[in-house]
Formats: structure tokens, sequence, C-alpha cells
């Protein structure tokens, strides 16, 4: 299910376009023009009640801290910046919360545009009604971290999501003793919103993806090479972090004793989708990552020709030799794609790769959306219907402790916490 990437269209024109391949991997061919500013979005009025996530279950605290990184060594590739940016999200054991403030899910200006960019990317999000920066999380802003060092998990969302989508995770992982450094991708995360100004983009900058690229394989290639080179450059800097320096150059004071939480010789990697794709593929090529789960990610390039097959990433063409579990879902509708790369990792790594599934569950069940989607459901903000395909008919009392359940597991045995 691929669609023809078209060429760059007007800024007010892509908010009247759906994204078709929502469910997919990627959420598009590339439109190198920036969007107009969301209009509306705000909750509605005579719809009670707010969205809410899982609440941790570890016996830690969580704290967090988000940073703005910029990479000079590179340029943007997919719109005209002089530098690579990202912006990161750190959730950590925290010594102490008191008198810490509760994050957000999403920062307040990427949470107003998120009201008509998240339905492009998702069709089955409601276009109103809901209040994106209302959700708050189960974690303290810069609350004081814990002296003990502790593993570190990147995270890189599927394509078209923001980082804040995989905060339930994260938040579970921290509760337990784990540092996630959750990643956006800019230029194709729904919305990411900075801290400055520069020029080449918006404050907040909306993806460029509209149409399922691995129907144009330079496209996909530079989507997935990209990622790969965040997810490294976000290690150097992790590694800065915990040497005690500052890697954000607008100088904003770190949480007390971060550096001294961070375990940057113990590294592990995950991912959703396109991010699954990233985490399986970044422990291929980089000998700093232990450990890696695709949650449902394909690990091969689109064919260059249609009807034929795509070359595998060099991760299934040559098996892993480090721990990787793939988890998938039944409601999946690109199994025999999927199947055909993830049966060449398994056939072809030194060890066995442990494989799990998802029983009535579809592609976003991996993220924030599993807690999400019923209760859009329940308010009558989503049809029942729009629920299945987005996350599947499993209930959230099921899907958030088994996907919980399976990634903790998995860490806790090839990244242990001590």
């Amino acid at each position: 299910m691929v669609h023809e990437a078209g060429p760059a269209i007007g800024r007010r024109s892509i908010l009247g376009a759906a994204i078709p391949a929502a469910a997919l991997l990627f959420a598009g061919g590339v439109v190198r023009a920036r969007p107009a500013r969301a209009q509306s979005g705000g909750a509605d009025p005579s719809v009670p009640g707010e969205l809410r996530l899982p609440a941790p279950t570890g016996p830690h605290p969580v704290g967090t801290t988000t940073l703005y990184l910029v990479d000079r060594s590179r340029t943007d590739p997919w719109e005209p910046i002089a530098v690579r940016e990202m912006m990161i999200t750190l959730y950590y054991p925290a010594r102490g919360v008191a008198g810490r403030t509760v994050a957000a899910q999403l920062p307040e200006a990427a949470a107003r545009e998120f009201a008509v960019a998240g339905p492009l990317s998702h069709p089955q999000l409601p276009s109103t009604g809901v209040d994106w920066a209302a959700t708050r999380t189960h974690s303290y802003i810069d609350a004081p971290a814990q002296t003990t060092r502790r593993p570190v998990l990147l995270y890189s969302p599927g394509g078209g999501d923001p980082r804040g989508m995989g905060t339930g995770l994260a938040e579970e992982l921290a509760s337990r003793g784990y540092v996630v450094v959750t990643m956006d991708h800019p230029g194709d995360a729904a919305v990411v919103e900075f801290p400055v100004d520069l020029a080449g983009r918006d404050r907040v900058r909306w993806t460029v993806f509209r149409f399922d690229p691995r129907n144009d394989p330079t496209i996909a290639d530079t989507m997935i090479d990209t990622r790969i080179a965040d997810t490294k450059f976000v290690l150097e800097q992790v590694a800065v972090l915990a040497a005690g320096g500052n890697p954000d150059p607008t100088g904003r004071p770190l949480p007390a004793d971060l550096h001294r939480v961070l375990d940057h010789r113990r590294v592990g990697v995950y991912g959703h989708s396109a991010g699954g794709t990233t985490a399986a593929e970044t422990m291929a090529e980089d000998r700093r990552v232990a450990a890696a789960i695709n949650l449902e990610g394909y690990l091969d390039h689109p064919p260059r020709v249609p009807g034929q097959v795509g070359e595998l990433y060099p991760v299934a063409r040559d098996g892993a030799d480090r721990p990787l579990l793939l988890i998938d879902t039944d409601g999946f509708p690109e199994h025999a794609v999927l199947e055909r790369s993830w049966s060449a990792l398994l056939d072809r790594s030194g060890h066995p790769i442990p494989r799990r599934r998802m029983r009535s569950s579809a592609h976003s069940v991996f993220t924030d959306y599993a807690a999400i989607a019923p209760q859009l459901v329940a308010s009558g903000r989503m049809t029942p219907t729009d629920r299945d395909t987005l996350v599947g008919a499993i209930a959230p009392t099921r899907s958030i402790p088994t996907v919980r359940r399976h990634v903790h597991g998995f860490f806790a045995r090839h990244l242990p916490t001590r």
C-alpha cells in the first residue's frame, strides 16, 4: 500500500490533504514547503475530561528534562537548514520530586499544531475536540537525578509521530531504573517545537511527508539513513552529558546530578515502525549499542523497480550478533512484506532472535495511542472502527502491560539495572 510521491505543494493546501498510509511505517512523500499554522484544535467545552496516560509501575519516581541539540557536521536533509537540529527528552530515576511540576505530554505550541498535524498522519484521530496540551505525564520537570549509574535506552518513534507519543513506555522504563532518551527526527515527526528561531524553519516544524516514501527508494533511504545518523549523534551527546558537559547550545541548566545517573557504556535502542528499523540497523552499525528492540519495522529497503524485492538492510542480510527482539501485531496489513526481511534476519543470525506477536492489535498499539484511542471512543470523539484501525480492539488493560512486560523484560535480561 504505497502512493506516488507528488511535487511540493503550498503551505495552506496541505492542511486539507489526508495521508492515506497512516497505519504504515511512513507517513509520506516529501513536501518542502512549510505548512500553515494550526487555526483550531482547542478542547471542546462540551466534552468533559482530559486524556490520561497510564501511570508507571516501577519503584522509582521519574524526572524529566528536554534538550535542544545541534549537529554542525550535517545539514538538514529535508529543508534548507544549515545544521541538523534535534529535540530530545530524558526520563530518569529521580532522587526526589517535591516541589517539581509535572510535565505535559507535548510542548504547548507543538500540541496546538498537533491538533491539525496529528489527524493528517493518523486520519483516525479527531480533528476537533481534543486539547492535546492538557495531557499530563507522570514525570517531574528537572527533578534531581539519582546518583547510581543506570543503562541508557534511546527511543526512535514511528514515521509521523512526535516523541511525546512514546511517553508511557519511557516513563515505565525510567520508573524501573533506566534512563530513557526519546528523540524527535525533525522533518519526519509530525511536529517538533524548538526553543530558538533558525533560518529555514518555523519555531514549530511540521513533517515534510505526505505519502508513503517506500514508493520512492531515495526518499525512504534518506529517511532511515538520517534517523540512524541522528541516533549516533544523540549517543555522542549522552556521553557529553555523562562526563558533566552540557551539549545544549542554549545553556539551559541541567537537573542536579543528571550526569551521575547516565551509564553511557551500557546502551540499548528501541523503536516503533520506522524507529524499529532505525533501532535494529543502528545496533548493526554501532558497537556502542548492546541490545535493540524492533516494534514492527521493516528491515529491507523498498524495491528499486516496482514488483521486485528490495535489498535487505545489513542487520537482516548478515544477521544480528547482539540481542534483538522483534514484536509485531496481527493487525498489520503488510505482513507479507515485513515477513521477508524478518525471516532473513532470523535465518542468518548466529543466535536465537526472540519474536513476539500482539493479538487483536494494530500498528500503533506500541505507542500512547493504546491508552488514548479507547478514551476517545468512550467520549464519542472516535469510532470503534477507527480505534481498531489505529491500535486494534485489544483493551488498554491488556495491551499496555503486555508491551511493557516484553520491552522491560528484554532489557532487564540484557542490560540489567544492577
